[in-house]
């Protein structure tokens, strides 16, 4: 991805939070030299991968599979005793994040309003690959089963939880408007916790045409 299309995205990203309401922490928005000045009380933050992440999974067409996210907590295990994270998430109309799961994570994932977030879930067999049984959800407490490839349909203020192994791809409803996504989990490890069915490239390749006008999770060691 250019650069410039990452610093177009967050600002976009930026004015939708703003319109649902949600509010980022201050560093979210510190420019290259606000980090630099503030290096060595920002361990936290570098340690446990917080901020601004940004992928098109190395398919280079980020509005039709893509994802927008903010880590805004999270633990690990090398540094701190916390274990939990928070992410919060922006889906576009038809912008898919492909099929996959987590080893070690559960998580529940959280329509926090906008448009309607659709999610097609599969149970994963012995060789990692999509089950064929049938596949007990919960969402927002309520027990359902569901077929396999079956989709639901989550509305603003619905919950799904994930467990380890349940394969799920997630895109927004068309014709409903781009969907603010919440994600409430244990320790999030994006560079070795995640299965996906098809290999992608979880963190984009960057071609630097302008400066980063926001740092990603993955710019904090080449830039500070």
């Amino acid at each position: 991805m250019k650069r410039s299309e990452i610093n177009n995205a967050i600002d976009e990203a930026i004015l939708f939070f703003n319109q649902m309401q949600f509010r980022l922490p201050v560093w979210s928005f510190w420019s290259l030299s606000d980090w630099k000045q503030n290096e060595d009380r920002c361990r936290d933050i570098f340690n446990n991968q917080l901020g601004w992440d940004l992928t098109d999974f190395g398919r280079g067409d980020f509005k039709s599979e893509g994802l927008l996210l903010f880590t805004i907590r999270n633990g690990n295990p090398d540094h701190n005793d916390k274990t939990y994270a928070e992410k919060i998430m922006i889906v576009e109309e038809n912008q898919v994040t492909p099929m996959h799961f987590h080893w070690s994570k559960m998580e529940d994932i959280i329509n926090r309003g906008g448009g309607n977030l659709i999610m097609q879930l599969f149970s994963s067999d012995e060789n990692e690959d999509v089950g064929k049984e049938d596949i007990e959800v919960s969402i927002d407490g309520i027990k359902r089963i569901i077929k396999p490839g079956d989709t639901i349909s989550l509305h603003p203020g619905e919950s799904i939880t994930l467990y380890q192994g349940l394969y799920h791809k997630f895109y927004g409803e068309p014709g409903k408007g781009k969907v603010l996504v919440g994600e409430v989990s244990a320790v999030n490890d994006d560079h070795h916790d995640n299965r996906f069915r098809e290999p992608v490239g979880r963190f984009p390749g960057i071609d630097e045409d302008v400066m980063p006008k926001y740092l990603l999770v993955g710019d904090y060691e080449k830039f500070i």
